[in-house]
């Protein structure tokens, strides 16, 4: 459809609530939202351009068709939109990341020697789940501290294929298992613990604890003592798993308090959940900056995400900004897990001073993850600025030539794209058909050949820079046009100049401008670092090239021509084709009288 198109039909929409479903041209679903009036809502979206963001424009250029789903209530349109976001993922929407999910553990109950291990989602498979928790890393937290307080196995041993056949490991012997390995140890044992387990995982830590209590204290009246020392001490480890769980389900803690913060290139959310009153953990995600701008929707939606596939809720969460669909997420909160949950915006007090921790938070991790990504942001910024590039660069390619003599003369192209080194576009090029060395003949030639494998459509050489920066001054820039303009290409070059101390000291255009980028200290770093990076992988290539040649070289088949002397000899004449050109004195000033002889003879002998 096109844009006046897809406004004619948002207009006709009607003033019901409902969900919209924006699809881009290939029918993919790229934006879920709700409305209280889908016509006034959906109509936004094709009215005022200049008043969007930069990410909405971007998701309405991209709108081919959109449908919509009428619904009942505003409370309904919610759970649909809900719904429809976590089956169809869709790219402008604000989301959790798959990858950190909210994991189950999971216990395969059928087997011998039931062990447990995460999983993402459900299966019918015969396997009991417990879940879902927070994050992964804590969740394997609850299962190290579950296997400590049980004393279970938590070595790689296969069971029951492995018992008997090895002594029992360091774990075992330092008291952390109970050698489940040894043949004395029957399944009905580990099955037995592995029983407590279970209930722990239910949240049955009062009934363990007091089982565990009695036969604690039946072995204290046997005088087993050591036996009850095991489980006084077994005892003491599910009460700190106890509120460790609590914590990592996040389901029994009394508070929950959201905290969030929009930065540049990332944004955070972050839930601290409090239990009696205290910290007892956190829990984050950082996501891409949001499609819509305003904070309450973020919000609205990262906290149905969060809560929404959990069954056990805190009493109360606490968030940073009022929502405007909060009457109904807290209805469908309270709903999931079979009471009322309370969502409070706090305005002031300790409750605020709480908010006011957990943005804190937010903005630390954002901070934290994304100052390197915007330093470079800004500095190629900057660096569009200096050379008055608008768009700035994004990607760079930059050349410099080494060669000794008339051997080895090789090329090297580098790539940085968004300020970082790209090296799997890094180039090398092997110099043809040249006489000797002449670094502007040579420049020339890797360019031509750089941009004709573009021209033919060659893979390797598929993308054109932003900007070339050429290691030299103003000729080598005007070579370079040269060559595009031959080739008919328009892309800005400018030469990197170094100073007395072979040190970056400035850019110079092709009509020998000179741009200073001294007091401009990110551009000066980022430019230097091009330049030497350029040079570092020309260099060796040159070398390898140079070992290549060296080690299987002419001079060796002589009598009495080693490592050092051929090195000698190489070093002082370049090439093997300049030792064959010598006369006999050069050569004997270099390798002495008798061995210069030698090699005289072998070079010019007559031909038989």
């Amino acid at each position: 459809m096109t844009f006046d198109e897809l406004k004619e039909k948002a207009h006709a929409l009607p003033l019901k609530p409902g969900v919209y479903i924006m699809q881009d041209k290939h029918n993919e679903v790229i934006y879920v939202g709700k409305a209280k009036a889908l016509k006034n809502r959906v109509s936004q979206y094709f009215a005022n351009l200049a008043s969007h963001t930069e990410k909405t424009r971007a998701m309405v250029a991209s709108i081919d068709h959109f449908d919509v789903i009428v619904a009942d209530s505003e409370f309904e349109a919610l759970v649909l939109e809900n719904s429809l976001i976590k089956r169809h993922q869709p790219h402008y929407n604000i989301l959790l990341k798959d990858d950190k999910g909210y994991p189950y553990i999971r216990l395969d109950v059928n087997a011998d020697y039931p062990r447990f291990s995460l999983s993402n989602k459900v299966a019918e498979d015969g396997a009991r789940y417990f879940g879902p928790y927070g994050s992964r890393s804590a969740t394997w937290g609850i299962l190290d501290a579950l296997r400590g307080a049980l004393r279970l196995p938590s070595c790689n041993k296969k069971f029951p294929r492995d018992v008997g056949k090895e002594r029992p490991c360091l774990n075992y012997h330092m008291g952390l298992c109970d050698g489940y390995c040894r043949p004395e140890m029957t399944p009905e044992q580990h099955r037995e613990t592995m029983n407590q387990a279970i209930r722990l995982l239910e949240g049955q830590f009062k009934e363990v604890k007091a089982d565990l209590t009695a036969e604690m204290e039946l072995a204290a009246e046997e005088m087993r003592f050591e036996k009850a020392a095991e489980l006084r001490d077994r005892i003491r480890a599910i009460e700190l798993l106890g509120k460790r769980q609590k914590v990592v389900a996040g389901s029994l803690a009394d508070t929950d308090v959201v905290g969030y913060h929009q930065g540049t290139a990332k944004s955070c959310f972050v839930v601290l959940h409090y239990v009696e009153g205290d910290l007892a953990a956190k829990d984050m995600d950082l996501i891409e900056t949001p499609m819509e701008g305003e904070e309450g929707e973020a919000v609205s939606s990262l906290v149905r995400q969060y809560y929404g596939s959990r069954s056990r809720l805190p009493k109360q969460i606490l968030l940073p900004c009022e929502l405007e669909d909060e009457v109904s997420v807290t209805r469908m909160l309270s709903e999931a897990c079979g009471r009322r949950v309370e969502l409070v915006t706090p305005q002031r007090g300790a409750k605020m001073d709480l908010i006011k921790l957990a943005n804190k938070n937010a903005v630390e991790e954002v901070e934290r993850a994304t100052s390197a990504a915007e330093r470079q942001s800004k500095t190629l910024e900057l660096l569009g600025k200096v050379l008055d590039m608008n768009p700035p660069p994004n990607r760079i390619e930059s050349y410099d030539i080494s060669n000794q003599g008339a051997d080895d003369i090789v090329a090297s192209m580098v790539v940085y794209v968004g300020g970082k080194p790209l090296k799997r576009d890094y180039r090398r090029f092997k110099l043809k058909d040249m006489e000797g060395p002449d670094d502007y003949a040579s420049m020339e030639q890797v360019l031509k050949r750089r941009f004709k494998r573009y021209l033919e459509g060659d893979e390797k050489f598929k993308d054109l820079p932003d900007v070339l920066f050429i290691d030299g001054g103003q000729e080598h820039a005007r070579i370079a046009v040269g060559v595009e303009e031959r080739l008919g290409l328009s892309i800005p070059v400018y030469g990197m100049v170094k100073d007395d101390r072979h040190r970056t000291r400035a850019l110079m255009t092709p009509d020998g401008e000179e741009i200073g980028i001294q007091r401009y200290p990110a551009v000066f770093a980022l430019v230097g670092q091009i330049q030497e990076e350029t040079h570092r992988f020309a260099i060796e290539f040159h070398r390898q090239q140079q070992s290549q040649r060296v080690k299987g070289s002419e001079l060796d088949k002589i009598p009495g021509i080693g490592p050092t002397r051929r090195n000698a000899l190489l070093k002082h004449f370049k090439s093997v084709k300049a030792i064959k050109a010598a006369s006999l004195t050069e050569l004997q000033e270099v390798a002495g009288k008798a061995t210069g002889k030698v090699i005289y003879d072998y070079f010019n002998a007559p031909t038989p």
